[in-house]
């Protein structure tokens, strides 16, 4: 599969008019092409199939380059997946690409394959640490979406336990940031970890709640127990 092959199966896909609502939507300055959701998830599955690890790594790269809005969503669900080996060319490609985030939707897709690279290796925690020191709040962001997996937990193993530790300090140095952006991923890996352990929640609001956004607050403490 070429950059050029793999273009020309996305552009197939093209929805008349449907282009036009997606920049409006997404306010950030780069081509779209009009293509579903399902439909890009189709083709790199069947792209996952039958490529080698290289071959996704070198596709993944050529699609990013293209700064096409639908090429970006392939590339990142081209690494989209749990077992990856070897993965450090994997989780290379991911990393360079945080610098680019200028959309959260693009973000999100890039963190989610990113999600399972920091899951089979844990300490790659480290190299997203330093994100939260970032001039970009786009990267500052991703340092909370990339470790949600943490948020999952009911019983947390003592390193899983660390890591959400770790990570709820990034975010109690970030409720006083004032950008939305950044009290959202706040708010979201509150909200998620609310589901079970709800306890360390409370007191991270109890902590940190009063200098959140309300619409922070209100998100962050969706799944507590009304008193």
């Amino acid at each position: 599969m070429t950059p050029d092959e793999a273009m020309a199966a996305l552009r197939a896909h093209v929805e008349p008019g449907r282009a036009e609502g997606m920049a409006g939507y997404h306010k950030v300055p780069r081509t779209y092409l009009g293509i579903p959701n399902p439909a890009i998830n189709e083709l790199t599955k069947a792209w996952r199939g039958q490529l080698s690890v290289e071959d996704h790594v070198a596709l993944a790269d050529a699609l990013w380059q293209t700064d096409v809005f639908e090429a970006r969503l392939a590339a990142a669900k081209l690494l989209t997946q749990a077992r990856i080996r070897p993965d450090d060319s994997t989780w290379a490609l991911i990393t360079s690409w945080v610098p680019d985030f200028d959309s959260w939707a693009i973000a999100d897709h890039a963190c989610m394959a990113g999600q399972k690279r920091l899951v089979a290796d844990p300490s790659r925690v480290d190299e997203v640490e330093a994100w939260t020191q970032s001039e970009s709040h786009w990267t500052r962001r991703a340092a909370m979406v990339i470790t949600l997996p943490w948020t999952k937990q009911n019983h947390p193993k003592p390193a899983d336990a660390a890591i959400r530790d770790r990570v709820l300090g990034w975010a109690a140095a970030y409720v006083r940031d004032e950008n939305w952006f950044i009290q959202k991923s706040v708010a979201w890996w509150l909200r998620d970890l609310g589901k079970h352990d709800p306890d360390r929640v409370r007191a991270f609001m109890a902590e940190n709640g009063s200098v959140m956004k309300p619409f922070a607050r209100r998100e962050a403490e969706k799944h507590l127990a009304k008193p």
